[in-house]
């Protein structure tokens, strides 16, 4: 059949679509402000072959050879334009499948990100500990830290460098020295390389994603020497990113986590991207904990169960939990009650707070 990735890529970009699926028995399907949509009508199911073609079109023989041998591949490219994607492809029932995402073309300021600005700027001017940026995929992990990377870029003259697998944003060095590495490209593994990191001098660190035990120990050992370290998580809070960190040690040692992740610890960002009522886009739901004396207190004291309390509490340290988040999306019209329901990690409490806010202030005609 016709191969027509431009034309499935430029659909995309039009629509304001995050990702193309092509999968072998499949016509080609787009991911549309969360939702998925077959493109066009005439698209006829693709063969494993044209995926293989397509796959070899993006990122080259060599790449392709890789995921023959091991059924696996991620990797970045550009295209002629100058718009860069990412591809993981993958075998699947024997033949390839592909998801290929378009990477945003700019950083965002910090007040276009739906995250409290002053919050963020006190992130951007700290020099040392652990930023955690957590959610499943498609939640804009990648795009939250790209751009307070991108003001730290701006404004502070330091050495940020970046382990990412692959290199989504592009950063260009301005009042800070930057330098990027690819696993699999400029270093064998995320652990591989934040070792070496510390001889490298650098100020911030960026690490694409704590996979396994290894890194996660590298992480915070930089945050603890004086490093301001980024790093993402797939949580779906703030209260499990924690937990998942200390509960991947052993249990003779997790009490000496506790400790180090107490005092090195910076800000939990729990990212979702919340479809809009009128389904035209999506809005950035977040649960914040910063991490005060009486949240490091609980961390180590083995009573992460009462930060959402801390959480629920914390606005004047810019905290907030997903309830919260949402119902303001809510209140400002962007989502509707049943898409809150569906987004919450706490429905039981969210009905609560809807049914509370319903009978203090019922809603006027007119009212944003």
């Amino acid at each position: 059949m016709n191969i027509d990735l431009d034309r499935w890529l430029d659909e995309l970009a039009v629509r304001g679509g995050s990702d193309l699926h092509l999968a072998a028995g499949n016509p080609p399907v787009l991911r549309l402000h969360g939702r998925l949509e077959r493109v066009g009508e005439g698209d006829a199911a693709l063969s494993a072959e044209a995926i293989a073609a397509v796959i070899a079109g993006a990122v080259g023989d060599e790449a392709l050879d890789r995921l023959r041998h091991t059924g696996e591949l991620d990797a970045a490219f550009e295209r002629q334009d100058g718009t860069r994607l990412r591809i993981n492809a993958y075998r699947q029932q024997g033949d390839f499948a592909a998801a290929i995402r378009l990477l945003p073309d700019r950083f965002f300021a910090l007040d276009e990100l739906g995250l409290d600005v002053k919050l963020l700027k006190s992130i951007c001017a700290m020099h040392s500990g652990l930023i955690l940026v957590t959610g499943t995929t498609s939640s804009g992990k990648s795009t939250t830290i790209a751009s307070l990377v991108n003001e730290i870029n701006k404004t502070r003259p330091c050495h940020i460098h970046t382990i990412e697998d692959p290199i989504e944003y592009r950063h260009r060095s301005l009042q800070s020295f930057v330098t990027q590495r690819e696993v699999g490209r400029d270093t064998a593994s995320f652990a591989e390389a934040l070792r070496r990191s510390m001889r490298q001098d650098p100020d911030v660190i960026v690490v694409g994603e704590m996979r396994d035990l290894e890194t996660m120990t590298a992480a915070l050992t930089l945050a603890e020497t004086g490093h301001l370290t980024f790093a993402t998580l797939h949580t779906s809070d703030a209260v499990q990113s924690v937990s998942r960190i200390i509960s991947a040690y052993p249990a003779a040692h997790q009490a000496q986590v506790r400790v180090q992740l107490a005092s090195t610890l910076q800000v939990v960002l729990s990212q979702k991207l919340v479809p809009w009522a009128n389904g035209g886009g999506r809005s950035l739901a977040a649960e914040i904990l910063v991490a005060t004396p009486n949240v490091r207190a609980m961390i180590r004291e083995e009573k992460t169960h009462q930060m959402r309390t801390a959480m629920q509490t914390g606005g004047e340290h810019g905290m907030q939990t997903l309830n919260q988040s949402l119902l303001a999306l809510l209140q400002r019209r962007k989502i509707d009650r049943a898409t809150a329901l569906e987004y919450s990690e706490d429905k039981a409490n969210l009905l609560e707070e809807l049914d509370r806010h319903a009978g203090q202030s019922p809603k006027r005609k007119g009212t944003r």
